[in-house]
């Protein structure tokens, strides 16, 4: 097979399928991918900034909305928007145009309790956080380690305030959170036929055993799922890949297993999608509902999707407790130091950032949980919540997640970035102009500032970067090192 071209098995049984459109579905393998970002609504909504003032930034002109995602834009790849500042302020996150849809399928909103159950990278977990406004409960799962430490990198760089990663398996999770979930995604591990134009190297981990593996690992994601889905409650299935036996297939053994759920339909037409349905391969199940995005069809990578509700009602005002109890909060009066750091570090009151959460403390490490928290005892968690910063003998450190959570009008002593020749050359240890002193500031170095002592947010453009800290007229740099940008 040769390097990165799609495998013939592959090609015989996609010419099988689309017929007519073959032909066209292999002229879309030779034109370019489609790039995107997703902009963060509350860091806009923070900062007074609109979409178009933000995405004025890329120099290439802006080729258009994802019309299935909210605050979606393509974008030129020589716009090169993970270089820019904004991306380490968490002002937006890029993903694939085709990913975006199964967030936006779930439809959640404030105050829900929602689980993404694969969710590394977290484009997915952060698009669903958009909507819930901080407000209920976000559990974002990985089930390999190291997939699970990015995806808590980027929940803390999107600045959300109600989320906990852990790494753990499904099958471990369904024992914990028997039907407790509002709503739950599962963007299941698939053979990945989708991304082969954008990652051709995926061509040559491709076969037809394993894609047989990958259905058989799906249906026990599926099941573990469905147990923890409360009756009433919306589960979005989606991969990237085109098999049948991983899409439809999968759909049509779980609701051949669990017959209190069936397949809702999908207001394609709004969403930009006619055309994009789902094959029928069982008579009864409506499987035409789905969702299947082909690159020949729209702006972006092979994607499907189903949404699937959970038959049976739920009391009004019922909310099940979780196998393991809630965290019991810290009461504020019992954190001297970060009350005293909170009186002079920020212009709103404790309470209002608090905004009816709680705290909880692990060793130094003190985190804001939502209310009625799940305990995770037992489970492997990498984040509970926002983690607000070390609180140590007669001081409190305020952490980085802090800074990316909160805006500069919620803060005392600001500094401001022009983001402007963010790229300009750097003298060694300090920036030699206002011009370079954001590049300087991601490289770890500290700069000239003049003001009163003490903490400051430190933003780039209005959006909030990390701290700094002033002290006989230089601003130590308090950026994490192992996020620092390396000369």
């Amino acid at each position: 097979m040769d390097k990165g071209k799609p495998p013939k098995a592959f090609l015989q049984r996609m010419e099988k399928m689309l017929e007519t459109e073959y032909e066209a579905f292999l002229k879309a393998f030779g034109q370019e991918k489609c790039q995107a970002l997703r902009l963060n609504a509350r860091k806009l909504s923070d900062s007074g900034k609109t979409a178009a003032q933000v995405m004025h930034i890329f120099e290439d002109p802006v080729p258009g909305q994802v019309p299935w995602a909210d605050q979606g834009y393509y974008y030129m790849e020589a716009s090169r928007p993970g270089k820019h500042p904004y991306h380490q302020a968490g002002v937006y996150y890029i993903q694939e145009p085709s990913a975006m849809m199964p967030a936006r399928l779930l439809d959640a909103v404030p105050g829900e309790r929602i689980l993404d159950l694969c969710a590394a990278p977290g484009g997915k977990s952060t698009q669903i956080a958009g909507k819930m406004e901080g407000k209920g409960f976000l559990l974002c799962n990985e089930i390999h380690p190291a997939r699970a430490k990015i995806l808590s990198e980027n929940i803390e760089r999107m600045g959300i305030r109600n989320a906990c990663v852990t790494n753990e398996a499904p099958g471990r999770l369904a024992e914990v959170f028997p039907e407790y979930f509002d709503g739950i995604l599962v963007d299941a591990p698939c053979s990945g036929e989708g991304m082969f134009r954008k990652n051709p190297e995926v061509c040559e981990e491709w076969s037809p055993e394993n894609v047989d593996l990958c259905a058989a690992r799906q249906e026990e994601i599926l099941d573990c799922a469905g147990k923890m889905l409360r009756p009433g409650g919306r589960l979005v299935y989606s991969t990237c890949t085109f098999s049948v036996e991983e899409n439809e297939g999968s759909i049509s053994r779980f609701l051949a297993r669990h017959p209190e759920y069936r397949i809702l339909p999908v207001d394609k037409e709004r969403l930009g999608l006619t055309g994009c349905d789902g094959l029928c391969v069982e008579k009864g199940l409506h499987l035409e509902n789905a969702v299947r995005m082909w690159p020949q069809r729209i702006k972006g990578e092979g994607h499907f999707a189903a949404v699937l509700e959970k038959g049976g009602t739920w009391p009004e005002g019922y909310r099940k407790m979780p196998v393991c109890g809630v965290v019991k909060g810290i009461p504020p009066k019992e954190l001297g130091e970060y009350m005293a750091f909170c009186q002079e570090n920020l212009r709103i009151q404790e309470a209002d950032m608090r905004g009816g959460n709680c705290y909880t403390r692990f060793g130094e490490n003190l985190y804001l949980v939502p209310a009625d928290m799940p305990s995770m005892q037992g489970l492997r968690v990498l984040r509970t919540g926002l983690h607000v910063g070390v609180v140590k003998k007669n001081r409190f450190e305020p952490a980085h997640a802090l800074a990316l959570a909160l805006s500069p009008a919620e803060v005392t002593r600001t500094w401001d970035l022009p983001s402007t020749s963010f790229e300009g050359e750097m003298l060694s240890g300090m920036a030699a102009d206002s011009g370079e002193l954001v590049t300087a500031y991601l490289r770890g170095q500290t700069f000239p500032a003049e003001g009163e002592k003490g903490w400051y947010l430190v933003c780039v453009d209005g959006f909030s970067l990390g701290w700094g800290k002033l002290a006989g007229g230089i601003m130590k740099n308090h950026y994490p090192k192992g996020l620092r940008t390396q000369v």
